[in-house]
């Protein structure tokens, strides 16, 4: 087993989509009427339309875009706070290079580091780290963004420059987690869906009993899935099969990865670090309860909005992009060619919103495999 190329083999990919088609005829959903499944992972967006599995699958079947990339999510007002930290003369602020072009109403992160402000990009906090040790006359402050995949790793570096006394050291918390989200969703009246494909990286942190209340309180149905081809292809049969069958259950297709536990060392990791947040603004959603993290007290030394009096907590709303639709498809309520900006007004080289900047974003995955074609046939 290499993991990989088992997981591409076009013959079992056919024999998926041959079952796929006979659960969707079972069912009877139609274009007008799908069954309507949700991916709550960037990855799974990219990977569906980089193997063309929106295509691939029945009509009946239709693919629903959650919010998955955690630098889509991100409120305007939280990148507003990043700029106003990073442009203090004492900061070397850092940050990993998806955000550096997510826009704010003051610009983004790379429009203030043309316009002087000393803001570096990393692939670790450890190199934000060691940032700090080499300029112990500067404050270094690492932009911490994500769920849960990458919430361990600043848990991590929190606790090494605690054990360091690395005073210069501190973390603009943004970390999200995943199941807060998803509950807001279903309590949606106007939100109607069919099942879930849950996400594979935020499970191999955290597990798969988080999704329990999915399944127990709404009856839907969760399959955590793998990136590859038939991993998503045998995920979405597994939500199928559950529906035919009138299940509701958390089940876990990537169980080569995945425990249903989770890692009980980033676990205890987070736990030591964070604590809720009683709530956190999302792009799209608005207010969710308990849905992001903040650093907890023992360590407001490396805590930014201590330590820079910046948000903790207090709403600073800040309005969308005119004519930018990134909340409503961050949401799952449209579709990046339904937005009157998508390949015209909004593009890679020119984003409007954070969903054609990030890799994982919804909007760049319709340009990148050839949604803004589709978008110029139409008209």
């Amino acid at each position: 087993m290499k993991y990989v190329e088992e997981f591409r083999d076009p013959k079992a990919a056919k024999a998926l989509l041959a079952a796929i088609a006979r659960r969707i005829d079972a069912l009877g959903a139609t274009v007008e009427h799908p069954i309507r499944i949700m991916e709550i992972c960037g990855g799974h967006t990219h990977a569906i339309f980089r193997y063309g599995l929106d295509k691939l699958t029945p009509p009946g079947l239709d693919f629903i875009h959650g919010p998955g990339c955690p630098v889509c999510v991100l409120p305007m007002a939280r990148v507003d706070e990043c700029i106003e930290i990073a442009r203090r003369p004492e900061v070397i602020f850092t940050t990993f290079g998806d955000a550096m072009r997510v826009p704010g109403t003051q610009g983004s992160l790379i429009e203030a580091k043309a316009a002087g402000a000393d803001i570096r990009m990393v692939y670790s906090p450890l190199d934000a780290l060691d940032l700090a040790r080499r300029n112990p006359h500067r404050e270094v402050v690492f932009f911490g963004l994500g769920f849960e995949t990458t919430t361990p790793s600043t848990a991590l570096s929190i606790l090494q420059a605690n054990r360091e006394t690395l005073r210069n050291f501190s973390v603009f918390c943004n970390h999200i987690t995943v199941p807060p989200p998803i509950r807001a969703l279903l309590d949606d009246p106007h939100m109607r869906l069919d099942g879930f494909v849950g996400p594979g990286h935020v499970s191999m942190v955290i597990g798969t009993k988080p999704y329990g209340f999915i399944a127990r309180d709404y009856g839907k149905p969760i399959v955590v899935a793998g990136f590859e081809p038939v991993d998503l292809l045998q995920a979405v049969l597994m939500v199928l099969d559950q529906i035919v069958e009138g299940r509701a259950e958390v089940e876990n297709q990537y169980a080569r990865v995945v425990p249903e536990e989770g890692n009980p060392v980033s676990l205890a990791a987070i736990a030591r670090v964070y604590e809720p947040r009683p709530t956190f603004e999302w792009r799209g959603l608005g207010e969710i309860e308990e849905s992001g993290l903040r650093i907890r007290p023992a360590f407001a030394a490396h805590d930014a909005e201590v330590k820079f009096a910046i948000g903790y907590g207090a709403a600073r709303p800040a309005a969308e992009p005119e004519g930018c639709a990134c909340g409503a498809v961050m949401a799952g309520r449209s579709r990046p060619t339904d937005c009157a900006q998508f390949a015209t007004g909004c593009t890679p080289e020119m984003p409007l919103g954070a969903l054609m900047v990030s890799s994982e974003g919804a909007c760049a995955a319709y340009y990148q495999y050839g949604g803004h074609r589709a978008l110029e046939r139409a008209e």
